[in-house]
């Protein structure tokens, strides 16, 4: 092994006998000081089922580690449950929970000085979290995804998952389903260990990983509870050795192309808006020059060929007995969507991994919808401007009949009250819902939607209301919905000079958000507006709300 490892910082010499043999004490041999040093950072927690079997797998990754010649060193990194954390000012700290992911990792593995990063998580801010730390510290990395849970079993033998308890909530409120019925439903929704079933902000980011090339073949669609996914983890420890012995490093394989094959692979699953968020903080700390243009500019041409939930029917297990990621890849790649010399974590190019995959479309499977009938024709995520987001603005369009809405506006200071319009059923068909005062600095945190936006669904408001807000969306969010506005409200974005019956559209085909109001009212407007006190005073939230940045720019703190 090359004398030039970066763990001989730590490890190296007379001068650092006091380090090893704190080493030693931990269980390092002589012999293990010749190896390369590895992180194996364990996102285990028992908070959710996301992450409630990752001790198993990083078992699994520092034993290929050591086959592979290295030797690991286990730590953990906080995970916070967006599911959990959901309708309450808990989810305040999920995307916060992001940046302190990727700083645990960078100060665990920058001051350790490992020569290389293997990451395992499972829920939705995990992924970017890990991918983050990866990105500042360039050393060899490869992420390993806990894998989705199975469905549940519904009353007449249908599948259903997390969402389904969400909307049988809203269904509840507009007398469609009794309190017993939400009992079932909420007994089965999720069945055991993995992350949530469809294709929401986990299982999108982590299919966008695989295609970015920063883990395995099959990493996004090995179930959490199969053997598969332990032996692709004890090959992952095996890889990463190799990838030290190249000198192969993530700056290496994040690059334009591989972030556009990343979002490519995003747009044809039907994934979430948190990628848009998420692959732009990534891009940040990868150097990679990446605003929302390109989101744009992908999203003009990708189809949306999934019907995976929320707007479809299935769930990443049925995408795997299909056949698994790299069979929906080596379709995109045969069709000339993705960039096929991209390299990876493997060592080599994503065409290379997918060179022996059957294409999705050589077996019979109702998972994907061929190329020629898709979904959608172009992509289910629109990049919106107007001036209610001068900045930009994030929708997601899949499975709506209606792409324009024109109505008025029904102004929320935040979720909870919005959330109590519903439950009094004070809101209408046709009513344009602004919920603001959740961006990053003002939440501060930027919330998700999902509770309001499962309750309209549930209440049959759906496809007959928009929703606008500065905070963002859960990946199960299905509805006429916008978010991520900026500027946002508590910085004096527009959404801050609304009122009640002002007129708002929504207009998908023009990527247009806006309302109708002259610039001289509007500045009459803000002439008036004071920003409201900062929520928070202190801790982790007042922190994170002072060093910010726009929801456009990825809401990261770097």
């Amino acid at each position: 092994m090359s004398d030039k490892r970066k763990s001989l910082t730590t490890t190296g010499g007379m001068s650092r006998a006091p380090n090893r043999a704190m080493l030693r004490a931990v269980g390092f041999m002589d012999d293990d000081f010749q190896r390369p040093m590895i992180a194996v950072a364990n996102l285990h927690s028992d908070i959710t089922p996301c992450n409630a079997h990752l001790n198993r797998l990083a078992t699994k990754a520092l034993e290929g580690i050591r086959a592979g010649g290295g030797v690991g060193q286990t730590f953990g990194a906080p995970t916070a449950s967006d599911g959990i954390m959901m309708g309450h000012q808990g989810m305040r700290y999920s995307l916060v929970s992001r940046e302190v992911i990727a700083d645990s990792i960078e100060v665990v593995a920058g001051g350790m000085n490992h020569d290389g990063v293997l990451a395992i998580g499972g829920c939705d801010k995990n992924m970017p979290g890990c991918l983050m730390a990866m990105a500042r510290l360039n050393v060899p990395s490869i992420f390993v995804y806990g894998g989705s849970i199975l469905p549940g079993t519904g009353e007449s033998g249908n599948d259903i998952d997390i969402v389904s308890i969400f909307e049988a909530v809203g269904q509840f409120q507009a007398n469609k389903m009794t309190a017993e019925g939400v009992h079932k439903v909420e007994c089965e929704a999720c069945p055991g260990a993995g992350s949530c079933g469809g294709m929401y902000t986990a299982n999108t980011m982590s299919s966008a990983i695989e295609a970015m090339g920063m883990s395995l073949p099959y990493d996004a669609s090995y179930p959490a509870v199969s053997a598969a996914k332990d032996r692709e983890t004890f090959l992952a420890g095996k890889y990463l050795v190799q990838l030290i012995e190249k000198g192969l490093k993530p700056r290496d394989i994040i690059t334009r192309k591989s972030l556009e094959n990343a979002y490519t692979f995003v747009l044809a699953l039907g994934g979430s808006t948190n990628a848009v968020l998420h692959l732009l903080a990534i891009a940040s700390e990868a150097e990679v020059p990446w605003t929302l243009a390109d989101f744009d500019r992908l999203g003009d041409k990708v189809p949306d060929l999934a019907d995976l939930k929320p707007a479809g029917k299935h769930v990443m297990f049925d995408v795997h007995k299909a056949g698994g990621t790299p069979a929906v890849m080596r379709a995109l790649l045969d069709a000339g969507y993705l960039h096929g010399d991209c390299i990876t974590v493997t060592g080599k190019t994503l065409a290379e991994n997918l060179k022996d995959v059957p294409s999705i479309y050589s077996r019979e499977q109702k998972v994907i919808k061929p190329l020629n009938a898709p979904m959608h024709p172009t992509g289910h995520i629109i990049i919106l401007k107007g001036n209610l987001a001068p900045e930009g603005a994030v929708a997601k369009m899949a499975g709506l009949k209606t792409r324009k809405i024109t109505g008025p506006a029904k102004v929320f200071d935040g979720e909870e009250a919005c959330f109590a319009s519903l439950q009094d059923r004070q809101i209408k068909a046709g009513d344009i819902v602004i919920v603001r005062g959740e961006g990053p600095v003002g939440g501060p945190g930027m919330r998700e939607m999902l509770s309001v936006t499962a309750a309209l669904s549930g209440q049959g408001l759906g496809e007959h209301i928009g929703l606008i807000t500065d905070g963002r969306f859960s990946g199960g969010t299905r509805g006429m919905v916008v978010g991520h506005v900026a500027p946002e409200a508590h910085v004096g974005g527009p959404l801050a000079l609304l009122k009640n019956g002002d007129i708002v559209t929504i207009d998908a085909d023009k990527k247009e958000v806006s309302v109708a109001l002259s610039e001289q009212e509007l500045a009459k407007r803000r002439a008036a507006w004071k920003q409201p006190p900062p929520r928070e005073k202190r801790g982790v939230l007042a922190k994170y709300a002072k060093t910010v940045r726009s929801a456009s720019e990825g809401a990261t703190t770097s």
